[in-house]
């Protein structure tokens, strides 16, 4: 049958090879909630920016906003929907965020117990959406300054570790920065602490490079979610805060139940990347 077939699944593919690389936000976005399209979102809509999610019950996300406030580096919001409401109009206007995303986790009492493809069973009308920048928004310009992305040439998803380093506590909302890694030649690492410094909105400069020991890290080639990559001998590796980080604040928190995007299946948005630049 054919890709766009009412039965037919394609996982997402690395953009080069991918028949959808040319899709705009919104198109994307429908073929993922048709069921058609899965996988990590990495390389895709690279003018666009694309959103971390983290879904609690309204009586949670008053802590969840000033534990966003006081981690900005890991948690810097794009947009907060009103409770009940999966459309958040300030990321796309035809969105729906039950259906928009590749992969879900479920969470409950701090435990994930679930991975689901759709919301519409589990949906409520207390839920707040809080959809936070992501660092796959800013690889888009690296790519146009030459700057190798191992994730995207390896068709992987990129790795993210759990680190030593505690998040500032807000409430219930407490646990360890998560980061995003890609290794890269010392004169590209320059020039991308340059680059995404711009791009506070995602995540902004990296916090780490070189040592992983430094903040916890003890195996490169064991991310805690998303895929490990190869790391060549005259490169070090560059940390960036991640937005996997609400999830690690979920499990501290252990709500009865929460919802987060899976690792690296990131929402889609209307947002121009361009939008999100300070000068």
């Amino acid at each position: 049958m054919d890709i766009f077939g009412a039965t037919t699944l394609v996982r997402i593919r690395h953009p080069k090879r991918s028949p959808f690389m040319s899709l705009a936000p919104s198109e994307f976005r429908q073929q993922v909630r048709s069921g058609r399209l899965s996988g990590p979102t990495a390389g895709y809509c690279g003018d666009f920016a694309q959103a971390n999610l983290a879904i609690l019950p309204r009586q949670s996300a008053d802590d969840f906003l000033r534990f966003c406030t006081l981690n900005p580096k890991a948690c810097p919001l794009l947009a907060i929907g009103e409770p009940g409401d999966w459309r958040v109009p300030a990321l796309g206007a035809d969105l729906d965020v039950r259906n928009d995303v590749p992969a879900f986790y479920i969470y409950r009492h701090g435990e994930r117990t679930e991975e689901v493809r759709s919301l519409n069973e589990l949906w409520r009308d207390d839920l707040v959406v809080f959809a936070i920048g992501c660092s796959f928004s800013f690889e888009e310009m690296l790519k146009r300054e030459g700057i190798a992305l191992r994730h995207l040439e390896q068709e992987r998803n990129v790795p993210m570790y759990r680190t030593s380093e505690a998040n500032v506590r807000a409430g219930v909302f407490g646990g360890h920065r998560v980061v995003s890694m890609r290794p890269m030649k010392a004169a590209d690492a320059i020039r991308a602490i340059q680059i995404t410094s711009r791009f506070p909105s995602v995540h902004g400069a990296p916090v780490h490079l070189g040592d992983p020991s430094l903040i916890g890290i003890r195996d490169l080639s064991r991310p805690d979610f998303g895929d490990a990559v190869d790391i060549h001998s005259d490169e070090l590796p560059v940390f960036w805060a991640c937005g996997v980080t609400p999830q690690a604040a979920i499990e501290s928190a252990r709500l009865p139940f929460a919802i987060a995007h899976k690792p690296g299946h990131m929402l889609i948005t209307d947002i121009p990347n361009t939008r999100l630049a300070i000068l």
